[in-house]
């Protein structure tokens, strides 16, 4: 760690084009910034390229850098700035292989847990999701054609390093991915405020038992229908109280919960 690297240095520049979808896909690379995610990132380090570290982050993570298997790179603190998205830049960003895995994987080996996005929009709920379906246990996450992109710092700081305990399948066609993944074994249910079926009457049903792959929507509007009709039911959520409705990031969280709980 002995050159440091300014805004102009190639490697910096190379990495800067990361912070774009375009430049991510291009390169099979996405940005992870701040100690969590470099961290569970270096955990596996056959999936980590170089870490970027300013003076005051390398003193400041000393321990994990110095344990680190992969090249790491001082640079200035304006170089550090260019990798990030935030106003208070961390200094400290791995430079990560994407992460995805084929959709095919899912119908060949089912996890008992597994989550499918339809066209959401917002990185930030694409990273709690990913964050939820990692703590209740899931084994994937499916985004779907026109959702965020998972490698998107927001949806990357979101996760808080949970995108590296996933797989993660990108672009699916979930018009046919979904009737692959019922033929087999799969339950297929789709969260719908206006769903046929309530909670709670599946896990005491025992319809929870798994495999189990929740379908969440667009935050604004929901499933979209010709998904929902193709999943084996519509669930949703009663509510006691005079909300209207609840966001996806709290609707994901109570129905992976519940199945958590109902697979034991």
């Amino acid at each position: 760690m002995t050159e440091l690297l300014t805004e102009r240095s190639a490697r910096i520049a190379a990495a800067r084009k990361l912070t774009r979808r375009a430049g991510r896909d291009a390169a099979g690379l996405f940005l992870a910034e701040g100690r969590q995610a470099v961290a569970e990132a270096l955990a596996d380090p056959a999936g980590v390229r170089e870490v970027f570290a300013t003076e005051a982050a390398a003193t400041a993570h000393a321990d994990l850098l110095a344990a680190a298997r992969v090249p790491v790179r001082l640079v200035t603190d304006k170089a550090a700035a260019g990798l990030s998205e935030t106003v208070t830049p961390q200094g400290l960003v791995a430079v990560c292989a994407l992460r995805d895995v084929p959709a095919g994987t899912l119908t060949t080996a089912p996890p008992r847990l597994a989550v499918a996005l339809a066209e959401l929009a917002d990185p930030g709920n694409a990273g709690t999701v990913l964050r939820t379906a990692d703590a209740c246990g899931a084994g994937a996450v499916v985004f779907g054609a026109g959702s965020a992109d998972p490698y998107g710092g927001k949806a990357v700081r979101s996760s808080a390093g949970s995108l590296f305990h996933l797989d993660v399948v990108r672009g699916a066609p979930l018009g046919t991915l979904l009737p692959e993944l019922r033929a087999a074994g799969v339950t297929v249910l789709a969260a719908d405020g206006g769903g046929e079926v309530e909670l709670p009457a599946l896990v005491t049903g025992g319809r929870l038992a798994g495999p189990v792959l929740w379908l969440f929507g667009n935050e604004a509007r929901g499933v979209p229908s010709e998904l929902a009709e193709l999943a084996d039911a519509r669930v949703r959520i009663p509510m006691r109280g005079r909300a209207e409705s609840l966001n996806l990031a709290a609707a994901a969280a109570i129905c992976l919960y519940s199945t958590q709980l109902a697979q034991g």
